[in-house]
């Protein structure tokens, strides 16, 4: 059974955001990292060392795992930061500041 049918959620229109300039749907209530998961994207950010890919690891904010740019602004917990109509998502590399 849909988990939508269970607890009679009925959430709002679908909006826009954008992932390095890609359009992406989102709903009301998704985080950024549950958008992007509904996308097909996995993966975010790069390590600062290794360039090694990150995504999603615990899905709390526990971890630092999942930072992405949000709206210009470096180091956002995907998993934690509400989506909005119009965000400007960017994959992050290393600490997100130029030159780091």
């Amino acid at each position: 059974m849909n988990p939508l049918e269970l607890s009679g959620a009925e959430p709002g229109p679908a909006f826009t955001v954008t992932l390095d300039g890609r359009a992406i749907t989102a709903l009301p209530g998704q985080t950024v990292a549950a958008a992007l998961w509904t996308a097909g994207v996995t993966s975010w950010r790069t390590t600062r060392g290794s360039g090694r890919p990150r995504g999603v690891l615990c899905g709390i904010g526990v971890c630092f795992e999942c930072l992405v740019t949000v709206n210009d602004r470096p180091n956002q917990r995907a998993c934690l930061v509400p989506v909005r109509p119009g965000d400007t998502i960017r994959t992050q590399e290393g600490t997100g500041h130029d030159g780091c």
